[in-house]
């Protein structure tokens, strides 16, 4: 059983590396279809700024919290609370929380466009019209997704770092100033980069795993509803290994 669930996963992922190839062999020919990947920019950026920009918000408010709590009896100031709190933000929730909303909310979309267009013949209709699949559907979303995902980071640091400044007054640990001011002390660009950086990797790893199990689905509407799930469940997992990768070699 292990041994075939192993074996399993290794297929899976040579299928996903072959799936690329052919992908990236047609970046000149998807290149033509600017009017799609502009339209794809729109419905996996534009479209997702309200459901990124709240759960940031709430990510800076508890994050601000909770370590407010945990320095509010200790020997520091009250700035050490915007020194730890913003690159917390900055390096790792301001990109991991937005990538798993995004997985979900970009994953499943993709995965059941592609997945209802494979089950109904479309994607043969559009081979036998002699356009090229994988150029026309594929490679414009994954384009598309590492253009928009460093865009939604930058306005997910910027509220959520300025949610917690917020919280922390209300709630009676900090003021506003004292945050900024502790924040600045230990800001460096690198955090930033670092941050951009990590939602490009997750904007393609989860746009191109996403196609590719829109293109395997098979057997209708369940169908359908498997490559969705397993493109929501192997995003995320993908993202987490990322994660980690990225930060073994830069930081």
């Amino acid at each position: 059983m292990i041994y075939a669930r192993l074996l399993s996963g290794l297929r899976g992922v040579g299928e996903y590396a072959l799936f690329m190839k052919k992908a990236f062999s047609t970046t000149r020919e998807s290149l033509r279809y600017f009017p799609i990947i502009f339209q794809q920019m729109v419905r996996i950026g534009v479209e997702s700024i309200p459901v990124v920009l709240m759960a940031s918000a709430f990510a800076g408010v508890v994050i601000t919290i909770q370590t407010a709590y945990q320095l509010e009896n200790t020997i520091l100031s009250s700035e050490a609370v915007g020194s730890v709190v913003v690159p917390t933000l900055m390096l790792e929730l301001a990109a991991l929380i937005p990538g798993l909303v995004l997985a979900s909310r970009i994953g499943a979309s993709i995965a059941a466009e592609l997945g209802t267009m494979k089950v109904t013949e479309q994607i043969d209709a559009l081979e036998a019209m002699g356009l090229n699949s994988i150029a026309y559907l594929v490679l414009p979303r994954v384009i598309a997704g590492v253009i928009m995902f460093p865009s939604l980071y930058v306005g997910a640091a910027v509220v959520s770092i300025g949610s917690g400044a917020y919280a922390g007054e209300f709630m009676g640990y900090l003021s506003v100033e004292s945050y900024i001011l502790g924040a600045r002390q230990f800001f460096l660009v690198f955090d930033a980069f670092f941050g951009a950086t990590k939602m490009l990797a997750f904007g393609f790893v989860i746009t191109s795993i996403s196609c590719w199990k829109g293109f395997q689905a098979q057997g209708g509407a369940d169908g359908v509803g498997r490559a969705a799930t397993q493109a929501v469940v192997i995003s995320c997992v993908c993202i987490l290994i990322a994660d980690y990768i990225l930060a073994e070699l830069l930081l």
